[in-house]
């Protein structure tokens, strides 16, 4: 059944055009995002305070854990599926489903809320520029406006060039990265001579509890090691890019992390900092205006790689699971010249403009969180699925230290599980509702066969 699942290398074969340093740069574009640029401040002022240093600390523990789990599973079963596929390997259909439906819902909420907070730089640039967008454009109604217009119109924008193929939107990516690190270093930079400690002070204002919920809170930040497990079939000698990839950019993801938290809480008071543009925001109050517009325009170019890293993701999922039949396989159709599934890119580009424009985005990321850790604690448990029923599986890389480490993972996702509150959870469950209705009333009926790889019968665009 595993051998006969895994992907088979055909005469029509996809280029591979990823090697070690894009999917490095393709996981850096997706982590360091709206987690560094925008939740930071609002987490620290709702609910960690300075300690949010340990809440992303415990986030980035759980993620290297799981990190290596996506190590193991990648390099055995390379494949874009990412959970949906090693769900079905594993485990069977259903669960298959459900981590692949789980994972879509993760990657539209997660791109909504990275476009939700871009929009705050955006208003902070032009602002210094003397110019006033109308608010009822610029919130969302829960928030007194009509539509985040430039959240919207900039998802469009990353679908577009999305369509255009990774051989040439990778040339973007890595640009927009570059950017992106530029600027947090020049507020690392600027702003840690303002760091007064008496602002630290107190260091756990809500308590232990805090660090947890602010933990929770930021952990999609780390969602980017996914996005990585979803380009296996585009990258270049998986067996051990991936796996560099993966451990490289958490290690320099997290290093960034915890610098800006400590510079921003030290600079200013924690209670302050509850705003989406938070390093622009810092920068202003220090007097540094020219510096903050800056930062302001590498943001509004930074984070659009993270909208693109997860719009690429989700649309890889999408085209697996309607190669299997699991949703309608016309979403896998691909097309001719750029090879890109321009249908499943739009279809994924659409449903998050769609909540990025119309829901709040502390709310949408509890709702990425909830996806995200439950996905991770089903890929832990999938490591020792696996090493079960296959122990005669090739594996290039395997996870140290036995069952160890999967078993860990899956705890520390079940700690910050409790942690998120029961909307967020709500919302979740509808989503999950909507699946079942989907896959009774569809995927059970069409997905007999699994195709992973082959796209015969799928008609180009």
């Amino acid at each position: 059944m595993l051998m006969e699942s895994q992907p088979q290398k055909g005469h029509g074969e996809k280029e591979k055009t990823l090697g070690l340093l894009d999917l490095s740069v393709l996981g850096i574009g997706a982590i360091i995002g709206t987690g560094i640029l925008v939740l930071t401040g609002i987490v620290a002022a709702e609910d960690s305070g300075p300690a949010i240093v340990f809440s992303f600390l415990i986030a980035a523990l759980a993620s290297g854990l799981i990190g290596l789990c996506y190590s193991e599973l990648t390099t055995s079963l390379p494949n874009s599926g990412s959970a949906f596929y090693y769900a079905w390997v594993s485990i069977g259909k259903f669960v298959a489903f459900l981590a692949g439906w789980t994972l879509i819902g993760v990657y539209v909420t997660t791109t909504a809320t990275v476009a939700n907070g871009w929009t705050g730089y955006v208003q902070s640039f032009l602002e210094v520029l003397g110019v006033n967008l109308p608010h009822q454009f610029l919130v969302n109604p829960a928030a007194g406006g009509i539509i985040n217009l430039p959240a919207v119109l900039m998802i469009f924008l990353m679908t577009i060039i999305l369509t255009r193929g990774t051989s040439e939107s990778k040339v973007v990516n890595n640009f927009l990265v570059g950017v992106k690190i530029f600027i947090i270093l020049l507020f690392i930079v600027v702003s840690v001579r303002h760091v007064n400690p008496a602002n630290w002070h107190p260091f756990f204002p809500y308590g232990y509890g805090g660090i947890f919920t602010g933990a929770s809170a930021v952990f999609f930040s780390f969602l980017g090691f996914d996005a990585l497990a979803t380009s296996a079939e585009d990258a270049k000698n998986v067996e051990k890019n991936i796996p560099r990839a993966i451990i490289l950019c958490l290690v320099i993801s997290t290093a960034l992390y915890i610098l800006v938290s400590l510079v921003m809480t030290g600079v200013v008071s924690y209670k302050e900092l509850n705003v989406s543009e938070a390093m622009s925001f810092v920068l202003i109050i220090k007097g540094h205006k020219y510096v903050a517009e800056i930062v302001s325009l590498g943001a509004v170019l930074g984070i659009m790689a993270v909208v693109f890293a997860f719009i690429y993701a989700g649309s890889n999922i999408m085209k697996s699971m309607s190669r299997s039949a699991f949703l309608p396989q016309g979403l896998a159709k691909t097309n001719a010249k750029t090879q890109s599934p321009n249908r499943a890119i739009w279809l994924i580009g659409i449903l998050s403009a769609i909540l990025a424009g119309e829901f709040d985005l502390h709310y949408l990321a509890l709702i990425a969180n909830i996806g995200s850790l439950v996905v991770f604690a089903l890929i832990s448990l999938i490591v020792i699925i696996l090493r079960y029923r296959y122990p005669e599986l090739k594996r290039p890389f395997k996870v140290p230290f036995g069952n160890v480490i999967p078993i860990c993972s899956i705890l520390i996702c079940i700690v910050l599980l409790v942690s998120i509150s029961a909307t967020a959870w709500l919302t979740y469950l509808v989503w999950v509702a909507v699946g079942l209705i989907v896959y009774f009333g569809y995927s059970l009926r069409h997905a007999d066969k699994f195709n992973f790889s082959d796209e015969s019968g799928i008609p180009k665009n």
